[in-house]
């Protein structure tokens, strides 16, 4: 699949075929805004990890690809304790090289 980097060329079938990991390389690279099918996909994403967390507050663990995504809208969580705990876990469970997970993505 090859999506088109500007807003305006960015379609909703598109959106539908762009994964979160994709969607967070177009959002590190935009000088001039997130395009708003970039955005959908990363919220939906989101939220629907969010869902995951709260539904198993205390035992959840995220996967990577999940952590990056919890990772660039980790200042949304920075007060909730649920939030914290999924990210203690997140570390206390990740076996591989800390360096794939920021990635240069916005903190």
């Amino acid at each position: 699949m090859h999506a088109s980097m500007g807003g305006s060329n960015m379609t909703s079938s598109t959106s539908s075929q762009l994964t979160p990991a994709k969607a967070l390389e177009i959002a590190k690279n935009c000088e001039d805004g997130v395009p708003p099918a970039v955005t959908a996909v990363l919220e939906r994403a989101i939220s629907e990890l969010w869902q995951r967390i709260q539904a198993q507050p205390s035992t959840y663990v995220m996967h990577k690809e999940e952590f990056i995504v919890f990772n660039y809208y980790r200042s949304r969580f920075a007060n909730v304790a649920t939030a914290q705990q999924a990210v203690a876990r997140f570390w206390n469970n990740f076996r591989g090289d800390s360096t794939d997970i920021n990635g240069g993505y916005p903190s």
